[in-house]
């Protein structure tokens, strides 16, 4: 009884001890937000504030190309809705149509319309129990236009309703879900909906933003990816496109749109961003902690164009008032499924590029277990804002 009883103590005083030794949140100190490959967008801004031109600021962050006029009239597909159970669309401008139509639809038709729908009048849809899109018309896929005089459409998902005017829109099941996909033209319809940059800053810096962008969409066109039928995602993923927001922003609207413009060679052609010939995949973000860092540095492939610059900008209060350094925490939960852990109960930074940023952190678990990460993908995966961090004390 006695074994018993001093065994039950022990066991008890042990259970604290184990609890304390599993922390709750881990905290970090920092600077600069997003991944840091490629064109920082405060640096950008700087050097547009310092007179310089979109040419050299992009010449500047990315290595031997070269920026030249490039064939642009592809069509992009952009991804505004996935993984969807149900939407709907409204005409938000006067005297105009939406018109769906069976399958996808490509170019001119002669096809007749399955519906038609005025303004005001919502055409609703959602994903029933057999996988089919149920509304006023059913089926698996459909195309999605609109008609009339400057004629805009909303679309509503839940938790977001978008306003768009270019294109079409295609409405598929995939996977039992629905995607959205929106159709339109790279040259200036996609450009003029790119929410990456404030349309206040500079001109030069916009017009680098542009050049970036469009050289990075047309780094993604070709197969269409089957899990979000679409060549670009809307958001994080690939680039921020927020539709006929952008151009419609009071009085700062135009001058995104004009920047944008300003970029177009003639009516097939642009400015873009060449390595060998081809459009290259131009990363960016909005800020690094110093220095920018290469592909290789932060998800272990290489590119010829990234490469490590000095890129102070990040670290200017004035500039980046924000993130020029910053405290963060994430949970134990989010830490310990970063690392694919039952929990961790310590941090420890193995290695640093020569941009200061981390490149491999390890987390250890109560069990004993380790795991390292790359410091980029431990900061996408913990929530914290870059991977220019330090563990806090």
């Amino acid at each position: 009884m006695y074994k018993a009883l001093l065994f039950s103590l022990l066991t008890f005083s042990l259970i604290p001890t184990a609890q304390a030794e599993t922390p709750q949140t881990f905290s970090f100190t920092g600077a600069g937000y997003g991944h840091g490959v490629g064109m920082s967008q405060m640096g950008a801004r700087a050097h547009a504030l310092a007179g310089e031109s979109a040419t050299t600021i992009l010449n500047y962050y990315y290595k031997d190309v070269v920026i030249a006029p490039a064939v642009d009239t592809h069509t992009v597909r952009v991804n505004i809705g996935h993984l969807l159970r149900s939407v709907s669309f409204v005409s938000a401008t006067p005297d105009s149509l939406i018109q769906i139509y069976a399958g996808e639809v490509v170019g001119p038709t002669d096809l007749a319309p399955l519906a038609t729908f005025s303004t005001r009048q919502k055409a609703s849809f959602r994903l029933d129990a057999n996988g089919v899109i149920t509304g006023p018309v059913s089926g698996k896929s459909f195309t999605i236009r609109w008609t009339g005089p400057n004629s805009v459409i909303t679309f509503s998902q839940p938790g977001s309703a978008v306003k768009y005017r270019y294109g079409q829109m295609q409405m598929k099941v995939v996977k039992g879900a629905i995607e959205v996909t929106n159709s339109l033209s790279i040259h200036d319809e996609y450009l003029w909906g790119i929410s990456e940059m404030s349309s206040a800053w500079p001109t030069a810096a916009l017009e680098a933003q542009v050049i970036a962008s469009r050289s990075y969409a047309l780094s993604k066109i070709g197969v269409l990816k089957p899990s979000c039928d679409c060549h670009v995602y809307s958001h994080i993923a690939d680039q921020n496109f927020v539709g006929y927001s952008k151009e419609a922003e009071p009085k700062i609207g135009a001058l995104w749109k004009a920047a944008v413009t300003h970029t177009n060679i003639d009516s097939s052609t642009s400015l873009v961003i060449l390595a060998n010939g081809k459009p290259i995949q131009a990363y960016y973000s909005s800020s690094s902690g110093g220095a920018t860092q290469t592909t290789l540095d932060a998800w272990g492939q290489a590119t010829s164009y990234t490469q490590t610059v000095a890129d102070p900008a990040g670290l200017d209060p004035k500039l980046n008032p924000r993130f020029a350094s910053w405290k963060a925490s994430s949970t134990q939960q989010l830490v310990a499924a970063a690392f694919l852990l039952p929990d961790v109960i310590s941090l420890e930074i193995i290695s640093r590029n020569s941009a200061g940023a981390v490149t491999y952190i390890k987390g250890t678990s109560s069990n004993g277990s380790t795991k390292l990460l790359r410091g980029d993908t431990f900061r996408s995966r913990a929530k914290i804002p870059s991977p220019y961090f330090q563990l806090a004390q």
